[in-house]
């Protein structure tokens, strides 16, 4: 047995009462499989394939502590998150941990037959309908999914009927913090039916940001014949936290999804993106930046799989990368037989500031048909002398030079946000983080407008 992950399977094991009574009958059956994976499951270390700068022995095997008893925590959201996002109006919920907060003055904004709430719950009072979904996209064998699968309590169910649009954008906010080390476990699961419309900004913050922290998420997201869904998730937590997240995605018919992850803030992170087409004619764009100066690391793979005809990837990652930083890009566009007029584009471009600082990158195809329009590239670098030398005989100092160009650098990221209020802050937040000032949304400033009013 894996010596990092014996201490949560003998935690299981010994507390399973403890966990089932806080959860919902349909997470409770999924956690002997997944037991039964970790048990046999080798974990990647450090320089195995996909995990150049990740080495999961070393992060799982430290000694977080889990709230299995739902002890509630010394965390106050009214006090510990004050984001504003200017002439953005959101329908704002929060997950404190895995701890659903229900927001009533959110709810009244949703369209009828739209549903918003805890996992467990709605496990517990549709188990039918969250049978369909939840545990059944992402893989048993990922280690964050038969962990998270194992220690799951809760985490946040949405569902958008057939049909229904969903004007004002979503807001989740997952608010980490405890007085001692702690991991939080956490399932979302997101279902678009057919031939709907929504927007979710989903925000990770810290309210303990001394405290050794740990998220591990896994997130499914399904999108039905002529779904049109926007998924951006933007890290701003603390050099102490952790994030070990998966994401799944599945497209039918004429889907058009948007997966946008950004990292301002953070420790250590994980991000991992597996997106198929399900049936022809779907488009995906998947977009996301990393911000890496100090000792932070951040760690991103993506793999899209075109299994059908007629569909279309958009896939650009951007970092910058200071100090003694470490980053990673590993994605993989895998185009199978029979899937005819596919269209994929993968870019994966990075900037150095440092000698000490590293990138790691490595885009690929593998093509398993003629009649597809392909492509795929990665550079490296530092910022361009020329550019700075112009700047400079403008009467810009260095420091100012070097800022513009990163926000520029930036820029075609931010610009394929699709909400007007949350590409302006995100332009300013990359602005200060630039700058080495305080960026993050509980940062704001008293007068800026609350986000959901």
């Amino acid at each position: 047995m894996e010596e990092a992950l014996k201490q949560y399977i003998d935690l299981f094991e010994q507390n399973r009462d403890a966990i089932d009574s806080h959860s919902a009958p349909l997470l409770n059956e999924c956690r002997p499989v997944a037991c039964d994976i970790l048990k046999k499951l080798h974990l990647p270390r450090l320089g195995s394939e996909n995990y150049e700068i990740t080495d999961l022995p070393k992060i799982l095997g430290h000694n977080y502590g889990l709230n299995i008893n739902r002890i509630p925590l010394r965390v106050n959201p009214a006090e510990s998150f004050h984001c504003g996002v200017p002439r953005m109006t959101t329908s704002l919920y929060m997950l404190v941990n895995d701890t659903f907060v229900s927001r009533p003055e959110a709810v009244d904004t949703l369209p009828a037959g739209v549903e918003i709430g805890s996992l467990a719950q709605f496990a517990t009072t549709d188990c039918n309908t969250v049978r369909q979904y939840y545990n059944r996209l992402a893989d048993p064998y990922n280690p964050v999914v038969a962990l998270s699968t194992l220690l799951c309590q809760d985490g946040l169910w949405i569902r958008i009927p057939a049909g229904v649009k969903i004007e004002r954008p979503l807001q989740l906010v997952n608010l980490l913090g405890g007085a001692e080390n702690l991991m939080t476990v956490r399932r979302i699961v997101i279902v678009a039916e057919a031939d709907s419309e929504a927007k979710l900004l989903v925000c990770d913050h810290t309210s303990t940001p001394d405290t050794p922290l740990m998220a591990l998420q896994t997130i499914e997201i399904y999108a039905d014949r002529g779904a049109h869904f926007e998924y951006y998730d933007m890290e701003e937590s603390s050099e102490s936290t952790t994030r070990l997240s998966t994401l799944w995605v599945a497209q039918k018919c004429e889907s058009n999804v948007v997966i946008n992850g950004m990292t301002i803030y953070n420790g250590t992170t994980r991000n991992e993106y597996h997106c198929a087409f399900a049936e022809e004619g779907s488009r995906l764009r998947l977009y996301g930046m990393g911000i890496a100066d100090r000792e932070r690391r951040i760690d991103t793979y993506s793999r899209v799989d075109h299994d059908f005809p007629k569909c279309i990837t958009e896939e650009l990652f951007k970092y910058s990368v200071d100090d003694q930083a470490r980053c990673a890009f590993t994605g993989l566009v895998k185009v199978a037989p029979g899937a005819e007029k596919t269209e994929a584009y993968q870019s994966n471009r990075n900037i150095i500031g440092s000698d000490e600082a590293r990138m790691f990158s490595k885009p690929q195809l593998e093509i398993y048909n003629d009649d597809v329009k392909c492509s795929h590239g990665s550079a490296t670098g530092r910022l361009d002398e020329m550019q700075m030398f112009y700047m400079r005989t403008r009467g810009l100092s260095e420091p100012q030079a070097r800022l513009l160009l990163k926000q520029a650098f930036m820029a075609d990221v931010i610009d394929s946000v699709e909400i007007p209020g949350l590409r302006e802050r995100l332009t300013q937040m990359v602005e200060r983080r630039f700058a080495g000032k305080s960026a993050g949304c509980h940062d704001c400033d008293s007068d800026c407008p609350a986000v959901g009013k």
